[in-house]
């Protein structure tokens, strides 16, 4: 878990000294998400989608062809894909948000001996990325696959209060033939969905932004 806090902090200074360890009811105004850039593999032009949940407490990106694949039919740029998102999230006046908790979902087919990846890390514009999270699957594995990157209260930051600071997601799906024999199997990772029922889920916390001191 430490591994994981430390990945997500994305800079001490970002966290207004005023907030407490606990965060607090999201706001009920209108939250919008401006999807900036989409770039990469996994990401083709109008592939990914984001939308904000309606209570504010996530929002969710679905991709619709984020495939990594090894082995017959696949071309060697297939075993990794992978897609760099940067949004601005704009929140209502007086409140800022840090990402809790990142689900991934999505299908895998892996033959005995291969092994899939996928890994995520996170940062606010003016700062260098965070290591990446990685989360292993080993052939043979044929199911639905589920991952979550999470924080402990004490090590969210949050952005900076008064300022626009484009938030940037980067992921990435990765196969690895490793002992299966790729002239005879395929194996494949998804994070994609063509129905809009997988999606990637970004939980927000919350908090309210000190009001500016006044002498008058």
């Amino acid at each position: 878990m430490a591994a994981v806090g430390a990945a997500f902090a994305l800079i001490t200074s970002f966290t207004p000294a005023a907030f407490a360890d606990e965060s607090v009811p999201p706001p009920t105004g209108k939250i919008t998400i401006d999807l900036l850039t989409v770039n990469g593999s996994g990401c083709p032009l109008g592939t990914a989608a984001v939308a904000v949940s309606q209570d504010n407490t996530a929002f969710t990106v679905t991709y619709s062809e984020y495939l990594a694949q090894v082995g017959v039919g696949a071309k060697p740029t297939d075993m990794r894909k992978n897609c760099q998102l940067n949004m601005r999230v704009n929140v209502p006046s007086g409140f800022t948000y840090a990402i809790a908790q990142a689900d991934y979902r999505g299908y895998a087919n892996l033959a005995a001996g291969a092994k899939g990846t996928e890994r995520a890390n996170y940062y606010f514009q003016g700062m260098s990325p965070t290591a990446f999270i990685s989360h292993n699957y080993n052939g043979p594995y044929d199911d639905n696959w589920q991952s979550t990157d999470k924080v402990d209260i004490a090590s969210l930051v949050y952005a900076p209060c008064g300022e626009k600071r484009n938030f940037n997601i980067n992921t990435e799906l990765r196969v690895d033939k490793g002992t299966s024999n790729p002239l005879t199997t395929t194996s494949f990772m998804a994070m994609d969905s063509t129905d809009g029922a997988i999606n990637t889920t970004y939980h927000f916390a919350w908090q309210k932004c000190p009001k500016p001191w006044r002498p008058w």
